[in-house]
């Protein structure tokens, strides 16, 4: 079927930032007395908004993280991204065909607005995604798994869920595709392709997107 909106996940689909923040997430918990290694990091928080990282902390220790925690953290990913970020190889090309055939598109990330658009600005894919095009769990107050974020950006770009692609690479953002009724394809960049259960297709270089979408 010729779908009438692609939705992109953000971190490690249109930024590289996933090495980033989860070697910054593991390194903060570990400091604050949490130890965690980046493998763990990957697999508990990887596609999550940040309550989940709060929620997770204190059912396993009964303890709170500081009031300041996401502000210390966002401030350490932003720091490291306008030094380090890059686009995902690939994305750019992507873009381009989407664009030159007319296919809506947008994202919608567990990330903030202001973590969105401060990766776009480093990397240069802010000239792809105006105002209307990004969606954040701020928007909803529910992160991934559950389906809100996706419901919420296929209502405001006018399209019926059912006719949306979802191109995610979190085993909890997949979840939360099949959740809203959309189809999703999994990309195996960085996450096993056995953790991705329930996409309907896999592929491990974005420079594959533009065939699959064919």
């Amino acid at each position: 079927m010729r779908y009438e909106l692609v939705i992109f996940d953000n971190d490690g689909v249109l930024v590289d930032s996933e090495p980033i923040s989860n070697t910054l997430l593991a390194g903060y918990l570990t400091e604050l007395g949490h130890p965690t290694s980046y493998e763990d990091s990957l697999r508990d928080y990887m596609g999550a908004a940040m309550h989940r990282v709060h929620d997770l902390v204190h059912k396993r220790t009964g303890e709170r993280l500081p009031t300041d925690f996401d502000d210390v953290f966002h401030g350490r990913v932003f720091a490291a991204f306008e030094r380090e970020l890059k686009p995902v190889p690939g994305i750019v090309d992507v873009l381009e065909k989407l664009t030159a055939d007319a296919v809506p598109y947008c994202v919608a990330s567990s990330g903030s607005h202001e973590r969105i658009r401060v990766g776009h600005r480093t990397t240069g894919l802010d000239r792809w995604f105006g105002e209307g095009r990004i969606f954040s769990s701020q928007d909803v107050g529910r992160g991934k798994p559950a389906p809100d974020l996706f419901l919420y950006a296929a209502e405001k770009m006018g399209v019926e869920p059912g006719k949306c692609l979802v191109i995610e690479d979190s085993p909890l953002g997949v979840q939360a595709a099949v959740a809203a009724g959309m189809d999703v394809y999994g990309f195996t960049a960085m996450t096993p392709a056995e953790r991705l259960d329930g996409a309907g297709r896999l592929f491990a270089d974005m420079r594959e997107l533009p065939g699959l979408l064919d």
